[in-house]
């Protein structure tokens, strides 16, 4: 899963992925001003968005009213998003020795369309890499939470829930349980925390493994 380009590039690349509802932007929040605070050059970015093209296909394929959108369209708009994304905002700002944090990546794809939607997570892998050329992070940082507890967290205060969020508690689990594997296949390239930490407690533990890998 990394290139040859990967290997020598002078920024750090993180993505922070789970459960709808897990936490993920807040940590990401926490992270890019404990890194700013030392000094380091951070970018924080999201999936799908990031450019003017992703933030069009985001709204396409998050919000309802769009019409139906079969599970190969959504694996396709979601990969192209993505392409753009790497090739416009995160390989430059790695080339610049930046530090990029995104808000879910490739990861997503595979757990939500490969599995989710059953369209196989070696196949959905291979578009990705294949979109992004071959472009991963250095650390993964796996948020676990329930399904339950996740939609209890996401609707709070009435907040409405978009297309892939409404997708009833089974289709959630099955999410959960492809990050959890992938995790447990590449253990180097993760960190998995439970979301049910405080989040202090996650930020502390987020950082400490994140300093491991900084220059």
């Amino acid at each position: 899963m990394t290139s040859p380009l990967q290997q020598h590039r002078p920024g750090l690349f993180l993505a922070f992925e789970g459960g709808d509802g897990a936490g993920k932007s807040t940590q990401a929040a926490l992270l890019a001003e404990a890194l700013a605070a030392q000094g380091r050059t951070v970018l924080r970015t999201r999936e799908p968005g990031g450019t003017p093209i992703g933030e069009k296909l985001r709204s396409l394929v998050l919000d309802h009213g769009h019409g139906t959108i079969d599970a190969r369209c959504e694996a396709l708009i979601f990969a192209a998003a993505r392409a753009a994304h790497g090739d416009q905002v995160i390989a430059p700002a790695l080339a610049r020795g930046d530090v990029v944090l995104t808000d879910r990546y490739i990861d997503s794809s595979v757990a939500y369309q490969g599995v989710g939607r059953g369209l196989g997570a070696e196949r959905i892998s291979a578009l990705n890499e294949w979109a992004t050329g071959g472009l991963w992070p250095d650390l993964t940082i796996v948020l676990d939470v329930d399904p339950e507890e996740g939609r209890v967290r996401r609707t709070a205060g009435d907040a409405a829930e978009d297309r892939l969020e409404s997708e009833p508690d089974e289709f959630h689990l099955s999410i959960r349980a492809a990050f959890l594997d992938a995790a447990a296949a590449h253990p180097g390239r993760y960190l998995v925390l439970n979301a049910r930490l405080s989040i202090q407690e996650l930020a502390a533990q987020i950082l400490d493994r994140v300093r491991m890998l900084l220059p």
